[in-house]
């Protein structure tokens, strides 16, 4: 009898019980704002975000409502305009050229190469087109960071990372979020650390950040800031800078100060599940293992491979047999976006010409998520059930 896996796909772990005491506290404060907090009392926000930018070696860094809203910051931070051209992956999810889009600017869609990660010839082809990239790390692969920034100093062009899901990664010794002018990260609850939505913003450039946190909705209470520029950068930036609010609130502050502490021992427990599930599906005829390059150091919260040059109709065949036996996997070529699956063509805000060699590559990817609810058994049983699917399809 075929082997079924019963676990759930989109099941996380509970927030840790010191993070649950931590939110208790502030709901019996009723001080749920950042900005109301008692005299002498920092406040939860105010204390991740100097906790987070002492982790990654930041200058600055700035909570916020979302990871969106920290990508489309940081491009109004940058003074990006409507009109603009900010180049950006053709692999990626929507928030990312939905943030460019947001702020009246126009995407222009790089390459994807067969390691999932931004086709970096493309990118030179196609960097005297804008002044900004919106660096997408899409699913926890870091590309050539040394090459990608050669190309972007040369060409001028300003970086803004995306780690939604490379919180915790590195790129040799460089924390992911610290190559370009701003790293973005996500704390929504399929990131590395749940708050349900959230973001965080981290810069060493003072003018940016001030711009940042004025974008934010600080009401002039900047100064109760612990990891943002001294008052006096804000003099004039105080006047000229809309607010749009979308601070982080003292509640999800309080739940994620915990879970930073304990972010290095979440990601080696990823990391033991994806490789599991790698070994499990090596050697398996016609799918496609990405290899990581050993200068990167990934946090494996979800694992992804290659139907390279199959027929959609067997790529379908696979997703539906494995949903069968219990595994979800969502498919990136399909003709229609569904969930999270949407790409560069999805997107008719943003128009693009084909671009032959990233839909080859596009139509092959399998995406599959890794909870830390999954033990290693769970996903050595995962990756027996893709791996007999796989092999079945591939050889009828």
């Amino acid at each position: 009898m075929s082997e079924i896996f019963t676990g759930n796909f989109t099941q996380q772990e509970p927030i840790p019980e010191d993070a649950i005491e931590a939110a208790v506290a502030v709901l019996r404060s009723g001080r749920l704002h950042r900005y109301n907090v008692a005299p002498g009392e920092a406040g939860e926000v105010a204390l991740l975000e100097q906790e987070f930018a002492q982790m990654v070696g930041a200058s600055f860094c700035l909570a916020v409502a979302s990871g969106g809203y920290a990508l489309a910051t940081a491009l109004r931070a940058l003074g990006v305009k409507p009109g603009d051209r900010v180049l950006t992956n053709a692999f990626t999810l929507a928030p990312v050229p939905g943030s460019i889009a947001s702020v009246g600017a126009v995407p222009v869609f790089v390459g994807v190469s067969e390691a999932l990660v931004i086709d970096l010839d493309d990118l030179e082809a196609k960097a005297d087109q804008a002044d900004v990239l919106m660096l997408s790390h899409m699913r926890g692969h870091l590309c050539d960071m040394d090459r990608l920034l050669e190309i972007c100093q040369s060409h001028n062009i300003q970086v803004v990372e995306d780690c939604a899901h490379t919180m915790g990664a590195k790129w040799k010794d460089r924390w992911s979020g610290r190559d370009g002018v701003i790293g973005c990260y996500s704390t929504q609850t399929y990131k590395h650390m749940n708050s349900g939505e959230g973001g965080l913003f981290v810069t060493d450039d003072p003018e940016i950040m001030a711009r940042a946190v004025m974008l934010s909705g600080s009401y002039m209470l900047f100064d109760k800031h612990l990891a943002a520029p001294d008052p006096s950068v804000f003099a004039d930036i105080k006047y000229q800078t809309p607010n749009i609010s979308g601070r982080m609130d003292h509640l999800r502050a309080a739940i994620l100060r915990p879970q930073l502490r304990d972010l290095n021992t979440q990601c080696a427990r990823w990391n033991e599940r994806y490789v599991t599930m790698e070994e499990g599906l090596r050697n398996t005829a016609g799918l496609t293992v990405i290899a990581r390059p050993v200068e990167e150091t990934y946090v494996g919260s979800s694992l992804q491979f290659l139907l390279l040059d199959w027929p959609a109709d067997k790529v379908q065949d696979v997703v539906k047999r494995c949903a069968a036996r219990g595994v979800e996997l969502k498919w990136f070529g399909g003709a229609e976006p569904v969930g999270f699956t949407s790409r560069y063509d999805s997107w008719r805000y943003a128009p693009s010409e084909p671009m032959p060699s990233s839909d080859r590559v596009l139509k092959g990817i399998i995406d599959i998520r890794l909870p830390l609810t999954f033990s290693l058994e769970d996903c050595a049983l995962i990756a027996r059930i893709i791996k007999d699917e796989v092999s079945r399809v591939y050889q009828s």
